[in-house]
C-alpha cells in the first residue's frame, strides 16, 4: 500500500519539476500549474489549467506522454518492467506487492501477467496510433500526424483524455467515424481491466483450439469478468440512449447534427464519462439533467485492474445486487449462478461510502472557496470528474481559485490511488486477538 501511495506522489512531484523547467515550456508557467498538470497526467484525469498545445514545447509534451503512460500502467507495473529489463529477479516480497496491486488470488504467474499487460498495452496503443495517424496525417502532415497519433492513442488507452490539439479537445472531429470509433475502443479496452482482457483471450484460445464449445465462451469466464463486461455494456447503452434523448434538440451539443452523428456523439459521451475526458462537444452547453446523468456515469467509472478510475463497475454492480437481494428477502448475494463472498460486499460498501464522503467533502470545500456566481451543478461536475479521474469540465478548471485547484489535485490523487488504499494506509494493523474474538449479537431498529 505504501509503495502505491508514495510511488504515485513521487512521480507527480518529479513530473511537476520537469514540467516547470524552461526547456519544457513555450512561456513561463507557475509551479502550481506545473504541479496540477503533473497530477492530472499521472492520475490520468485530463483536467488542465493550461492548454498543453500552446504551453509546452516538444520536450514538455514528451514528459506529459511519459507521465500519462506511467499513470495508466501503474507504478507497480512500471517498476516490474524496469526490473525485467535489468534481468533482475523479482523477490517474493515484490510479488506480494504485485498481487495486491492487481487483486490476484495467488503468487503464481504474477510476473508473466505483468509481462502480458505491458505487451498488450504496447500492441493496442500501437494499433490505435496507426488509426489516429491516418486522420491526423491528412490534417497536420505526416510527421506531426504520427506524433499526434502516438500521443492521443496513449492518452485514450490510459483514459487520460489529455490532448495536444488545442482548446476544444476532439470537437472538430465530432462527425469523424474514424476518430470517434478509435477513441471509444481505446477507452473501453483500457477501462475494462487487464484481468478481463486475458480471461477473454484465454477462453478465446480454448474455443479456437476446440478445447471448449463456442456456447461456453461466456459461461467459462470468471465471475469478475462477467460482471465487468455486463455492467459496462448496460452503462454504455443506457448512457448513449439517455444522452441522445436529453440532448436531441440542443443546438449547443448535438442538436445540429444528423441522426447518425447524434447517435455517435451520444455514444462517445457515454464512453468518455467512463473516466476518459475527451469531448466532442462543449460540456457547458448540455442541459442540467444531462449534466447530472453524466455525474452519475463519471462517479461509477470503469472496471478495476485497468486504467480507469471511479467507484468501479464491479462495486456498483455488487451494491445493486445486494439491494436487489435485500428487497426479495434473500440472504446470499448471487450472480451468474455464483454466490458472492461476503467480504466482497463489505469492501464494496466501504469503498462506496469513502468515495461518496470524499466527493461530498470536495464539492463542499470548493463551493465555499468559489464565489456564488458559479453554480453548484458545475462544481459537482468538476469534483466528480476529478475524483473519478475523468477530466471533463464545464469550462471551470481554468477559472478556479488556488484553493480549489489544490482540492482538485487531492481528489485526483485519491481517485487514482483509491480511497480504500488511503484508508487502509492510515488505519494501521488490526490486532490478531481483536480479529479473532466473537461478541454477542443484538439487533437494532432500522428505518
Amino acid at each position: 500500500m505504501k509503495i502505491l501511495v508514495i510511488g504515485f506522489l513521487s512521480v507527480i512531484v518529479l513530473g511537476a519539476v520537469l514540467l516547470w523547467l524552461p526547456v519544457s515550456n513555450e512561456k513561463p508557467i507557475s509551479f502550481l500549474d506545473a504541479l496540477f498538470t503533473s497530477t492530472t497526467s499521472v492520475c490520468v484525469t485530463g483536467l488542465v489549467t493550461v492548454v498543453p498545445k500552446y504551453q509546452f514545447t516538444i520536450m514538455g509534451k514528451i514528459i506529459l506522454l511519459i507521465l500519462i503512460q506511467i499513470g495508466g500502467l501503474g507504478i507497480i507495473a512500471c517498476i516490474t518492467a524496469f526490473f525485467m529489463l535489468l534481468k533482475r529477479k523479482i523477490t517474493v516480497k515484490e510479488r506480494i506487492v504485485i498481487q495486491e496491486a492487481y487483486n490476484m488470488n495467488s503468487l503464481g504467474g504474477l510476473v508473466g501477467m505483468v509481462r502480458r499487460i505491458l505487451f498488450g498495452t504496447l500492441v493496442v496503443e500501437g494499433i490505435g496510433a496507426v488509426f489516429y495517424a491516418i486522420q491526423f496525417s491528412r490534417d497536420y502532415g505526416l510527421v506531426k500526424g504520427i506524433w499526434y497519433g502516438v500521443f492521443h492513442s496513449v492518452s485514450a488507452f490510459c483514459n487520460a483524455g489529455i490532448d495536444i490539439l488545442g482548446e476544444d479537445s476532439l470537437a472538430r472531429y465530432v462527425t469523424s467515424p474514424l476518430i470517434n470509433i478509435t477513441t471509444m475502443m481505446l477507452i473501453i479496452l483500457g477501462g475494462i481491466g487487464f484481468t478481463v482482457w486475458y480471461d477473454v483471450i484465454d477462453n478465446g484460445k480454448k474455443i479456437w483450439y476446440r478445447e471448449i464449445p463456442k456456447k461456453w465462451c461466456f459461461t467459462r469466464l470468471k465471475l469478475h469478468s462477467k460482471i465487468a463486461i455486463v455492467t459496462t455494456l448496460i452503462l454504455l447503452i443506457a448512457g448513449t440512449l439517455l444522452n441522445f434523448v436529453l440532448e436531441y434538440r440542443n443546438p449547443e451539443t448535438i442538436g445540429n447534427l444528423n441522426t447518425g452523428q447524434k447517435i455517435m456523439a451520444s455514444a462517445f459521451q457515454a464512453v468518455t464519462t467512463r473516466t476518459a475526458g475527451f469531448s466532442t462537444f462543449q460540456q457547458s452547453g448540455m442541459h442540467e439533467e444531462t449534466g447530472f446523468l453524466n455525474i452519475i456515469l463519471m462517479f461509477i467509472g470503469g472496471s478495476p485492474g485497468g486504467t480507469a478510475g471511479g467507484l468501479k463497475t464491479t462495486t456498483f454492480a455488487l451494491l445493486f445486487l445486494a439491494f436487489h437481494t435485500m428487497l426479495r428477502g434473500g440472504h446470499d448475494i448471487e450472480c451468474f449462478q455464483r454466490k458472492v463472498a461476503e467480504d466482497s460486499f463489505r469492501v464494496a460498501f466501504v469503498t462506496f461510502m469513502l468515495a461518496l464522503g470524499i466527493y461530498v467533502t470536495g464539492t463542499t470545500v470548493i463551493a465555499v472557496i468559489e464565489p456564488d456566481t458559479i453554480s453548484l451543478q458545475k462544481i459537482m461536475y468538476e469534483t466528480a470528474s476529478a475524483m473519478a479521474t475523468v477530466g471533463l469540465t464545464q469550462d471551470l478548471t481554468t477559472h478556479l481559485r488556488v484553493g480549489s485547484k489544490i482540492v482538485l489535485m487531492i481528489l485526483m490523487y485519491a481517485g487514482r490511488v483509491g480511497p480504500m488504499t488511503i484508508a487502509l494506509l492510515f488505519a494501521g494493523k488490526v490486532n490478531l486477538q481483536e480479529k479473532m474474538r466473537t461478541l454477542p449479537t443484538e439487533k437494532i431498529m432500522i428505518g
